[in-house]
């Protein structure tokens, strides 16, 4: 018996046809708000430029890009679960490692890792990959 208020989550479908269900769905949302903490949380005021704690931890030599490729390397793995196929995953690899890589040269790097934003574009493809979108992602929180 379904319940009233269920809604139909596996008509959510990825590329290789796995249906979604309000867990997967919430575990998506979750990501989606991690990425947007490590990149775009804050807006400079004047230059519409916008930075998230990645950006802020790698200020710290060493630590900081090591923190940030620890996040990248939690939301790979949940694509991995939820799961992406192997070439998507190794594209997702590859975004982390040139974040970490390039984000650790001092200044340079920092101005690096204000434009690019490896963990909204490793969520993009997780999204992407689904056919979700954001009014789905609030839906599955209100669930």
């Amino acid at each position: 018996m379904v319940h009233a208020g269920a809604r139909d989550w596996n008509r959510y479908a990825g590329a290789g046809g796995e249906a979604l269900d309000a867990d997967r769905l919430r575990r998506i949302a979750r990501l989606v708000r991690l990425a947007r903490l490590m990149d775009t949380a804050i807006r400079f005021p004047f230059l519409g430029v916008r930075f998230g704690a990645d950006s802020v931890l790698g200020l710290v030599p060493v630590i900081g890009d090591a923190s940030g490729a620890l996040i990248g390397a939690y939301i790979i793995n949940e694509a991995r679960r939820l799961g992406l196929p192997p070439q998507k995953l190794a594209q997702m690899a590859g975004n982390v490692g040139m974040d970490a890589v390039l984000g650790s040269v001092p200044l340079l790097g920092d101005v690096f890792d204000l434009y690019f934003k490896s963990h909204r574009r490793n969520v993009q493809m997780i999204l992407d990959h689904f056919g979700l979108d954001g009014e789905e992602l609030k839906a599955a929180r209100t669930f």
